[in-house]
């Protein structure tokens, strides 16, 4: 069973701030289970090695390609062959959260209970509409 997993890096964010590509830079990938996934984001991509992993979801029959495109429809994918800091680094993406709050906002707006405020996104909550956007 595949697991479909979102990190970010404190230090990638930071550079990408500082080349235009905004504070909400985050990486999606596929791994096989668990295990692949915690060896992967103790690795790192970009030459970091700050990654902490945001959320993760078991899902059969996904495979990484088909996560990035389905993710790539909605948000904008940072071209690893553009920024050689990334190197090849694939399913690195920059966030809008408008976006998000949008996502949200519906969600909410589909449940009677909750009334309709002002929505603060976290870190886990661009996470989860990164992997229910991959995975649909």
């Amino acid at each position: 069973m595949a697991v479909v997993f979102v990190a970010r890096s404190a230090a990638l964010t930071k550079w990408a701030s500082d080349v235009g590509q905004g504070k909400h830079i985050f990486k999606l990938g596929v791994a096989e289970d668990e295990a692949a996934v915690k060896t992967a984001v103790a690795a790192g991509w970009g030459g970091e090695t700050d990654w902490k992993l945001i959320a993760s979801q078991e899902i059969d029959g996904l495979d990484e390609e088909t996560a990035l495109t389905r993710l790539g429809r909605r948000e904008k994918v940072i071209d690893p062959t553009y920024y050689p800091r990334l190197k090849g680094a694939a399913g690195v993406f920059r966030i809008a959260l408008t976006n998000v709050q949008n996502s949200l906002l519906v969600a909410r707006a589909m449940t009677a209970d909750e009334p309709l405020t002002e929505i603060k996104v976290k870190p886990k909550d661009i996470a989860d509409y990164m992997i229910r956007n991959a995975i649909a």
